[in-house]
């Protein structure tokens, strides 16, 4: 259903000023006591059809709106997995040996040690040079 924007009430005031015009030049010419004439009639039966109009559209408009319903997702069907190649069983380190074990980190004393000795041995080496 198209939503309408057009009101009456510019109808309504057309109507009511030509009402109006007909009633003083009645008024004017017969005398208030004279009945209405049938174009003055004609003219108040439209204008209380344009109101009856106009009261229906806005108890229309109070009415709810029909929302429009949310639409429905379908859920994906989930791909099959593909299957993966079965791994090799892992060997213990005592079958392993010496291959592939990992190299000795050394602590944080044997590296001052180490530092200390290489110290020593440049004192020694710089003594012996300025000798010869």
């Amino acid at each position: 259903m198209p939503i309408r924007t057009a009101t009456l009430s510019r109808q309504l005031h057309r109507n009511g000023v030509r009402l109006h015009l007909a009633m003083m030049s009645r008024v004017h010419a017969h005398g208030e006591d004279h009945a209405p004439s049938a174009d003055e009639q004609a003219l108040l039966d439209e204008r209380r059809r344009l109101k009856e109009q106009r009261a229906a559209r806005q108890a229309q408009a109070a009415q709810p709106k029909v929302k429009a319903a949310r639409p429905v997702r379908v859920a994906k069907v989930p791909k099959a997995a593909k299957p993966k190649p079965a791994k090799e069983p892992k060997v213990d380190k005592a079958d392993k040996g010496t291959k592939g074990a990992k190299a000795h980190k050394p602590s944080r004393a044997e590296k001052q040690t180490k530092k200390a000795e290489s110290l020593e041995a440049a004192k020694k080496a710089a003594k012996k040079s300025a000798k010869t």
